[in-house]
């Protein structure tokens, strides 16, 4: 504990009396400071104790008394102590008045008492409690490392939550609670998550301090790692600010469990090569060997049914997709493969699990975010693409990885962020028709029909039209038109040879078909 008024009271070398302020005495005293100046004010900081002898001050006059003694109060003095015997026998009415006015500890100094046995007096009680704060951190400190090693970032919480008095509480990448301690926190926990977010949109190292939920605690979140963008999070609440002690036990949670995060990415990053080797050995329709060398790593994830994603968009972009994935799979306790490719991202997971939840749930707040500008989406072009193949088995993997990548390429050319491959099977391909390179294709198989028409020596591009329409039925297509069958005959036969092609090969129709189909989009 600092030192008090009251321990420099009960300080039997110093023989103090207390004249005035005694129910304020537990105030900590962060100094001892000796002025006679009129007006010290501009050289305190607050929580000194004073001491005077009034050797420039009226001490009798009750108002200038009240003036000194406010201005004191206001400056954040935490008590006055008066030496008599100096200039005043005793203290002055006026000025035990204004003290007792003003709630100031007034507190009386024998001659025999110099003012140095009491800044001596304050200053040793002062490194004692340093002494103390700095033997408690180390000892927070052994704690906290031996529950690192024995019982790993839980056993790191439910430490330091003890020496804070407290709780703690560990947040993943994404802002998601991975752990607290005790464990009656995790609701308070959960209700940071926004504060957490903001938190890591700041570059690492950052900390703030925030109201608890309901005004419950005073609450620190520090970010956790050694980038530039935070891996985790810790959170600290306590019913009042951080004492020193408490102080070293926090800064050595962060440390520990900041290697504890950056351990956790160099597993990470080795479990994604035994990732990499396991999808190379199921794309070359090895299914037997991936499992052997994916071992009990990935649990039951290959002998399920599985999703494959496949994301472009570079590695700063597909970072908040990966964190989404990950952090969803490890929060529901399931298994994800997840194969960095470049600017490429490859994604094994279970069908109908968290973690292909999580990629649709992304993909949503994109698309939503991109629809509002003010909210600061990206442009065009700066968000991630994403396929998503249909449900599949080890045996199947390549032909879900050309799924995935099916989807994605529509995506991109949709403009949108992610496409179901099953999405694709169960609407039309007329939507696709729609691009580009299909418009330019269809114009220029059709344009010398159009040329054609345009002279006024007939309607062949109407009459391809209808025929195609009714199957090659001369009599049905020749009624839509109000025109002879022969007439029709006529018109198809000037189609082929204008065209070079004849409408009796299947493949011509349906190229034509959509030819006009394409067009018919403009």
């Amino acid at each position: 504990m600092p030192p008090t008024l009251a321990s420099l009271v009960h300080h039997s070398a110093l023989k103090l009396t207390v004249r005035a302020g005694e129910d304020r005495l537990d105030v900590p005293v962060r100094w001892a400071h000796v002025s006679e100046l009129a007006d010290p004010v501009p050289y305190m900081e607050g929580g000194e104790l004073l001491l005077i002898t009034a050797l420039k001050l009226d001490a009798e006059d009750p108002e200038a008394m009240r003036k000194y003694v406010k201005r004191l109060v206001g400056a954040g003095v935490v008590g006055l102590g008066f030496a008599v015997g100096v200039n005043y026998d005793e203290i002055p009415k006026a000025l035990v008045d204004a003290a007792e006015q003003e709630g100031l500890p007034l507190l009386e100094v024998p001659r025999r008492t110099p003012f140095l046995a009491i800044s001596k007096a304050v200053s040793a009680a002062i490194a004692a409690d340093q002494y103390r704060a700095v033997t408690a951190g180390f000892a927070a400190q052994r704690e906290l490392t031996r529950q690192a090693l024995n019982a790993g970032p839980e056993g790191v919480l439910s430490a330091l939550a003890a020496q804070v008095d407290g709780w703690a509480a560990l947040y993943d990448a994404s802002g998601a609670v991975v752990a607290t301690a005790p464990e009656w926190a995790g609701r308070r926990a959960a209700r940071l998550t926004a504060e957490v977010e903001r938190l890591r949109e700041r570059p690492a190292p950052v900390s703030s301090v925030v109201g608890g939920p309901d005004n419950e605690d005073r609450v620190e979140l520090h970010s956790l790692g050694t980038g530039r963008r935070p891996r985790a999070a810790l959170a600290v609440g306590t019913a009042s600010a951080l004492g020193t002690a408490e102080r070293y036990a926090v800064h050595s949670a962060i440390a520990l469990l900041t290697l504890t995060t950056e351990r956790s990415r160099s597993l990470h990053a080795a479990e994604q090569r035994v990732g990499a080797a396991v999808l190379r050995m199921l794309l070359a329709g090895q299914p037997d060997h991936a499992r052997g060398v994916a071992g009990d790593l990935y649990g039951g994830l290959l002998d399920a049914p599985f999703r494959m994603i496949v994301a472009d968009g570079g590695g700063e972009l597909l970072a908040g997709l990966t964190e989404a994935v990950e952090s969803a799979a490890a929060r529901s306790g399931e298994a994800v493969l997840v194969v960095p490719e470049g600017e490429r991202l490859v994604v094994l997971a279970a069908d109908g699990g968290a973690a292909v939840a999580a990629c649709v749930e992304y993909a949503a707040a994109r698309e939503a975010a991109r629809a509002v500008p003010e909210q600061g989406a990206a442009e065009d072009g700066d968000e991630p693409v994403i396929g998503l193949s249909a449900p599949s088995g080890p045996i199947a993997a390549a032909a879900a990885y050309k799924q995935a990548e099916q989807a994605l390429s529509v995506a991109r050319r949709r403009g949108r962020i992610l496409v179901e491959h099953e999405q694709l099977a169960a609407g039309s391909v007329l939507p696709l028709l729609a691009d580009d390179a299909v418009k330019a294709f269809a114009d220029g198989l059709l344009r010398a029909l159009y040329e054609h028409d345009a002279t006024g020596r007939g309607d062949l591009v109407a009459s391809l039209r209808a025929w195609l329409s009714r199957h090659g039925q001369w009599d049905a297509a020749a009624a839509d038109l109000g025109v002879h069958r022969h007439t029709l005959r006529y018109r198809m036969r000037r189609v082929e040879e204008i065209l070079g092609r004849s409408l009796d090969d299947p493949d011509v129709r349906m190229e034509l078909w959509l030819a006009l189909k394409a067009t018919s989009t403009d």
